[in-house]
């Protein structure tokens, strides 16, 4: 699976869309095409990002068929966490997941 890490995006959501998909879609289009499965991860964002970063995971899971695509928000280990749960999990693509780095808490407390 190959991570493509995108950090340089507008703050407004239509703009933000309106970029990745200037900068970065092609490129990640290309990838697909050639058989690779990506992870597309984000920055952070608030709730008015979800509807464009939804439409694009799941745009590209069906045009990319049969290489995967994910879309993932986060920073740094949370990043790295889905990166190799990602991996470990092929029938996953279309989805975006979000992740704040606080993790699930440890099940034996």
């Amino acid at each position: 699976m190959r991570r493509v890490t995108v950090a340089d995006l507008p703050e407004a959501p239509l703009a933000a869309s309106g970029a990745f998909h200037r900068d970065h879609l092609p490129e990640i289009e290309r990838m697909m095409g050639a058989g690779e499965d990506v992870m597309i991860a984000l920055p952070p964002a608030d709730h008015t990002h979800r509807e464009w970063r939804l439409a694009l995971a799941a745009g590209l899971a069906r045009a990319g068929v049969p290489a995967r695509a994910n879309v993932v928000a986060g920073e740094g280990a949370v990043l790295d966490a889905f990166e190799a749960y990602l991996a470990e999990a092929p029938g996953i693509t279309g989805q975006y997941l979000e992740g704040d780095g606080q993790g699930a808490g440890d099940p034996a407390q």
